[in-house]
């Protein structure tokens, strides 16, 4: 089980702000259908004088609220894990009895609540349970446990395409802002593997597959919580992607390439002892204008298009040259002057890349020990 200790500060601050999130947007949701359907029955003039507003109102906080920090804090994180570790049909099948479980336990404690209120009785009195346990037969039950099945299912998928595309882009792709290309500046991150055809050949294709495949699936949260955008895998290289202002926030860009070195090194014995190799991979950094957009019919995507991406490309490819893990362009590193904690810049100098006519200045970046 890995430990709190385990996760960094920024890791910590990113699922906080999630469960926060996700817990204000179930509580308002529960309160908007709750006030819905007060109103409908009210209007239909349904409601009974011994009905309690307040009450009804109270138990419906305290269920949503329970919902939000259970889903939160351990549900959402524990299903989207099973959707990453498992086969989809297995992982549905562990979500929904996942699902089963913690809306028994929220709506018991909601009934138990508006029960005791409605008897005047403790809340544990055996009258309470019993008719607690009758509001497990009701029509109310199965519809909220319907209703709240569909609502949890969507929250996964919006995660889902949210770590698919990068924070931000889902609204982007739905508002329809890249339907017609658009120019905009974007810092690239290029990172390869280490001796990927060696470990290829060692390994054998179904065994490098899933060395790769838990390589990427292993560094998903490092660029999540840069709020980086995966643009593309190619092989064993993944181009990452950040809007500037995202980028360069405490140094997101940056961070993301030390963020994944920590990940591996936490399961460089895991990966040790499955393939007896662990990930290694150099890193390149560029930045300037693209032109953005939606292509493609039968599969849509957003693509960009520019010289940055080849730059950056011929940046990351030197790194075997100079003996480095990380490089980047001097016009990079001057526009990201805010380092991560204990990380310092050194310049390499004017270098000659493939295919450029003209040399670029190149810097590097070491972490120190102290």
């Amino acid at each position: 089980m890995i430990r709190l200790t385990t996760f960094t500060s920024r890791e910590l601050w990113f699922y906080t702000r999630r469960a926060f999130w996700i817990l204000v947007s179930w509580t308002t949701i529960s309160i908007l259908l709750f006030l819905y359907e007060y109103k409908t029955l009210e209007n239909e003039g349904v409601l009974t004088s011994s009905y309690d507003f307040q009450s009804a109102l109270t138990a419906i906080v305290i269920v949503a609220i329970s919902s939000g920090l259970i889903g939160g804090i351990f549900t959402v994180n524990l299903m989207e894990l099973w959707l990453r570790k498992y086969a989809f049909w297995k992982a549905l099948i562990y979500i929904f009895i996942a699902y089963c479980i913690a809306a028994f336990f929220v709506s018991m404690t909601g009934a138990l609540y508006i029960k005791s209120e409605d008897l005047n009785l403790p809340l544990f009195h055996p009258e309470v349970i019993e008719e607690t346990y009758f509001f497990f037969g009701t029509w109310m039950f199965v519809k909220n446990f319907i209703l709240w099945l569909f609502i949890v299912f969507s929250t996964l998928i919006i995660l889902m395409v949210n770590d698919k595309y990068g924070p931000g882009v889902f609204p982007d792709y739905l508002m329809g802002r890249y339907f017609m290309p658009k120019k905009e500046r974007r810092i690239f991150m290029f990172a390869d593997l280490k001796n990927a055809t060696g470990i290829a050949e060692t390994l054998g294709e179904e065994r490098y597959f899933n060395f790769l495949k838990d390589f990427f699936r292993d560094i998903a949260p490092a660029i999540v919580q840069t709020r980086g955008e995966v643009y593309q895998y190619v092989g064993d290289e993944i181009v990452v992607t950040w809007k500037m202002k995202s980028g360069l926030k405490n140094a997101n860009a940056l961070q993301c390439y030390y963020s994944m070195l920590k990940i591996i090194n936490r399961k460089s014995k895991l990966y040790k002892k499955k393939y007896g190799f662990v990930p290694e991979f150099r890193t390149g950094y560029h930045y300037g204008s693209v032109m953005v957009g939606e292509i493609g019919q039968i599969k849509r995507d957003i693509a960009f298009s520019g010289d940055v991406l080849n730059t950056t490309s011929r940046i990351q490819g030197l790194c075997s040259e100079f003996g480095l893990d990380i490089l980047a362009s001097k016009d990079f590193a001057d526009i990201a002057y805010k380092l991560p904690k204990r990380v310092s810049r050194h310049d390499i100098g004017k270098e000659k890349l493939r295919g450029k006519a003209e040399e670029m200045e190149l810097v590097t970046y070491r972490r120190n020990t102290i």
